[in-house]
């Protein structure tokens, strides 16, 4: 006998197994595998995980070595192996913030000067998230506070428009991410493939972006 199906229930989208997005949205085309000297970790906030627009879990796709973890406060130890696993110095790819005196966050240390000599050393870590939230995720954890901190220097304009930026210099996660590798390793011209990837995966998205808003305004 067939049992009637609940109205309010409806078959789950098949997931793509590698970018997590249903097939229909799948982002793997857009997966340019590369090794990178400077071994990248990126820690997402749980929020960012099946958000649309987040592009990080395609860098980590293309990077080979790189790690990505989910949390917004991580155990000590368990944050400590992340940042210094196999002896790599890590850096913390976070703008100056002279605000953060007023959360009893101390100055960050500064860069290691021998250890940017040797890329392969090094362990960039990123913080998948909203300004507000990735300023929460650097108060919870006091082991990223201690990290030196990596600036960008002379970036272009972000290529993201497919979400909010304050200004033109504030890049997606993806962005900084390889142009911080970039300087780190003296080789923009390497890196051009994911950026140009990155331009492939906002076009998409925008065009899913325009069908769901058409779909809407004729509903």
């Amino acid at each position: 006998m067939n049992l009637p199906t609940h109205p309010s229930t409806s078959p789950r989208r098949a997931a793509c197994p590698a970018c997590l997005r249903a097939q229909s949205a799948c982002i793997c085309r857009w997966i340019v595998p590369l090794a990178s000297r400077v071994e990248l970790l990126v820690l997402q906030h749980p929020l960012e995980v099946r958000n649309a627009k987040n592009s990080a879990r395609l860098l980590h796709l293309c990077l080979a070595g790189s790690r990505l973890e989910v949390g917004e406060t991580f155990s000590a130890q368990a944050l400590d192996t992340l940042l210094h696993a196999d002896g790599r110095t890590p850096l913390l790819l976070y703008p100056d913030t002279p605000g953060d005196a007023s959360l009893g966050i101390a100055p960050p240390p500064p860069l290691p000067s021998e250890s940017l000599r040797y890329p392969e050393r090094l362990r960039l870590v990123v913080l998948d998230a909203t300004w507000r939230k990735s300023r929460k995720m650097l108060y919870l954890n006091p082991a990223l506070q201690r990290l030196p901190r990596l600036a960008l220097q002379e970036v272009p304009p972000s290529a993201y428009r497919i979400r909010k930026a304050h200004a033109p210099h504030q890049l997606s996660s993806f962005e900084a991410a390889v142009h911080a590798l970039a300087q780190l390793e003296e080789n923009p011209i390497y890196y051009r493939p994911l950026l140009a990837a990155f331009d492939g995966f906002v076009q998409q998205q925008a065009a899913c972006i325009q069908q769901v808003t058409r779909h809407l305004n004729h509903e």
